[in-house]
């Protein structure tokens, strides 16, 4: 009997518990290379994610917008059905092909969009010139 109670413990112990997020923060990192798309909670904890390369995209495929809604779509699925989620703020970061797409994509999947906002970073200077230092 002491056998059968203790497993049940441990059992309900280790059980995750479903939180319920109706409102988050949307990132996409759009590069040229790939898109990352990453759904959080409003602290900024990851609650679902995808990419481009892991919805099976390869090479050069990986940074065009149709994958980049793929990853959006698979990635608001998750959010929505696990979480509860219902309306986000949207971070862009980056220049490649899969800013838009992504973003119409949650919209087009019930996620309402609250806020978009651009944090792509700007260079103050930028890089050393091509040539020899002169004295």
């Amino acid at each position: 009997m002491a056998e059968a109670t203790s497993t049940a413990k441990t059992s309900a112990r280790n059980k995750k518990q479903r939180r319920s997020v109706p409102a988050g923060q949307l990132h996409i990192q759009a590069t040229f290379n790939n898109t990352i798309v990453s759904f959080t909670d409003k602290k900024g904890n990851v609650i679902a994610a995808s990419s481009a390369g892991a919805c099976g995209f390869r090479g050069s495929k990986k940074g065009t917008a149709y994958a980049s809604q793929v990853a959006a779509e698979k990635a608001a699925e998750i959010a929505s059905s696990q979480y509860g989620l219902k309306s986000v703020d949207v971070f862009v970061k980056g220049v490649g092909l899969g800013r838009d797409a992504a973003i119409r994509a949650v919209g087009g999947f019930g996620i309402n969009v609250d806020s978009i906002k651009d944090v792509t970073g700007v260079p103050h200077g930028g890089v050393r010139p091509k040539g020899a230092r002169r004295a």
